[in-house]
C-alpha cells in the first residue's frame, strides 16, 4: 500500500494527533511522518512507552473530542493493557482511539524468539481487550482500508477503540530516511572497549536490539566467549532492573548493565529505584545515540536529554557523560579504581555494520550459560 494513501485516509478519519513508539514493521510510516510527511498531522509525539502513548490519546480526546492514532510494535501491547482496561475501556471512561500495531512474530514468518509468543497471541489479545481489528497487508486494496476505517469510525461513535494490525511489508518502500547525530564514537567501538575492559568475574546484562548483538560479537572477539553476558532480547527497558537485582544478590561481583537511551527512557523511574537501592557494584552504562536505532533510527521522545544529569540527581554516586575514545578510556579506568554506584553515559553515533550478526545460541542456552558462569566463579 502507498503510504501517502494510508496517511490521507487517517486524516479523513479526523485524526490530528499521532503518538507511539517506533517499530521496524512500521518503519515506512514512521519515516514518512518524520520526514516527507512531517506536518501531515498537527501533533506528533514520540512517547517514552506505549502505555504513555495511550495516556496522550486519552488527553487528546478529553481536549478535542477527537480520537488519536497510537502506533506501536505488538510487543508494546503489554505496556498498554493497564491504561486500556482501567481507563479507556467502555466500562470506565470509554475513550475512542485507533491502535496501529506492527505484527512481529506473525505465525509462519521467520522472526526472533522474543517475538514468537506475542506474535501468536496478538489477535487474541486484542479480542480479550474487547478491541475489534483489521489486518493490513501488502495486498490490502485502498477500498478495503476504507472499509476498515469505516468500522473504526463506527466503534469510535460507541466510545470504543479499534486496531489495525500491520503485517511486515504492508507499506510500499519509499526513499530511506537518513538519521545521524554529531557524535564521532561508534557504538560498537565503545562496546568493544568495554568488552576488552571486563575482568573474568564481571557480569554483563545487555539491553534489547543492536546493543546485545554487538556485545555478543565483541565478547567473542575480546574474550573468546559470551558466557558473562545475559542478553535481554525482549522486555525493552527492563535490563537495568535485572542488573540491579543481580548486583544486590551478588555483591562480590561487578555487574555492568549496557543500556540504550530509548530503553532507559521507556521506564526512567527504574533509575530512581536503583539510586535508592545503592548497589555499589553496579555500573550502569547508557549508549546514547538519541534514537531508536534498532527499529530504524527514528529519534527518541527526548533526544537532547542529558541522562547523566538526571541520574546524578537520583542517587548514583558517579554520573558522567563522555565523548570519544580517550574520555571513555579514562572513565573505565576510574570505575575500576573505585567501587561505587555509577552511571556512565556514552555519546555515540548512529549506524551499525550491515553484516552485524545475531546470537547463535537459543535464549534458553544463553540463560543456562550465564547462570553456570554465575555459579562457577
Amino acid at each position: 500500500m502507498d503510504i501517502k494513501i494510508y496517511v490521507k485516509r487517517l486524516q479523513e478519519l479526523g485524526i490530528e494527533t499521532i503518538t507511539g513508539v517506533p517499530d521496524s514493521t512500521l518503519q515506512v510510516f514512521c519515516n514518512y511522518i518524520g520526514n516527507e510527511g512531517e506536518g501531515a498531522f498537527p501533533y506528533h509525539i514520540t512517547a517514552a512507552n506505549e502505555g504513555a502513548a495511550i495516556g496522550i490519546a486519552i488527553g487528546e480526546y478529553l481536549a478535542t473530542g477527537k480520537p488519536a492514532c497510537v502506533y506501536m510494535q505488538n510487543s508494546g501491547l503489554g505496556n498498554t493493557v493497564n491504561p486500556l482496561t482501567s481507563l479507556a475501556h467502555t466500562d470506565v471512561y470509554g475513550i475512542p482511539m485507533l491502535l496501529m500495531v506492527g505484527w512481529r512474530g506473525e505465525p509462519g514468518m521467520k522472526d526472533e524468539p522474543q517475538h514468537k509468543y506475542m506474535g501468536e497471541i496478538t489477535p487474541a489479545l486484542l479480542e480479550v481487550l474487547d478491541i475489534r481489528y483489521s489486518v493490513i497487508t501488502k495486498d490490502t486494496a485502498e477500498e478495503e482500508l476504507v472499509q476498515a476505517l469505516r468500522r473504526a469510525k463506527e466503534d469510535f461513535s460507541k466510545n470504543r477503540q479499534y486496531a489495525l494490525i500491520i503485517k511486515k511489508g504492508a507499506f510500499r518502500e519509499t526513499d530511506t530516511a537518513l538519521y545521524k547525530n554529531d557524535c564521532t564514537l561508534g557504538r560498537e567501538e565503545a562496546i568493544s572497549m568495554i568488552a576488552g575492559w571486563l575482568e573474568e568475574r564481571d557480569l554483563v546484562v545487555s539491553t534489547t536490539g543492536k546493543i546485545s548483538r554487538e556485545m555478543y560479537e565483541q565478547s567473542d572477539q575480546k574474550i573468546g566467549n559470551h558466557r558473562q553476558t545475559f542478553l535481554t532480547v525482549g522486555g525493552m527497558g527492563h535490563a537495568n532492573m535485572i542488573a540491579c537485582q543481580l548486583a544486590k544478590r551478588l555483591p562480590e561481583r561487578r555487574i555492568i548493565c549496557l543500556d540504550g537511551d530509548g530503553a532507559l527512557l521507556m521506564h526512567l523511574g527504574n533509575a530512581a529505584v536503583i539510586g535508592e537501592q545503592q548497589p555499589e557494584n553496579l555500573v550502569h552504562i547508557c549508549l546514547n545515540n538519541r534514537a531508536h536505532e534498532s527499529v530504524g533510527g527514528m529519534p527518541t521522545g527526548a533526544p537532547e536529554l542529558r541522562l547523566s544529569e538526571i541520574t546524578g540527581q537520583m542517587g548514583y554516586h558517579r554520573a558522567v557523560c563522555v565523548h570519544g575514545r580517550e574520555e571513555l578510556q579514562d572513565s573505565l579506568l576510574a570505575i575500576r579504581r573505585e567501587r561505587k554506584l555509577t552511571f556512565l553515559e556514552i555519546a555515540v553515533s548512529l549506524g551499525a555494520r550491515e553484516d552485524l550478526g545475531r546470537p547463535k545460541e537459543t535464549a534458553e542456552e544463553n540463560k543456562n550459560n550465564f547462570m553456570n558462569t554465575v555459579m562457577s566463579c
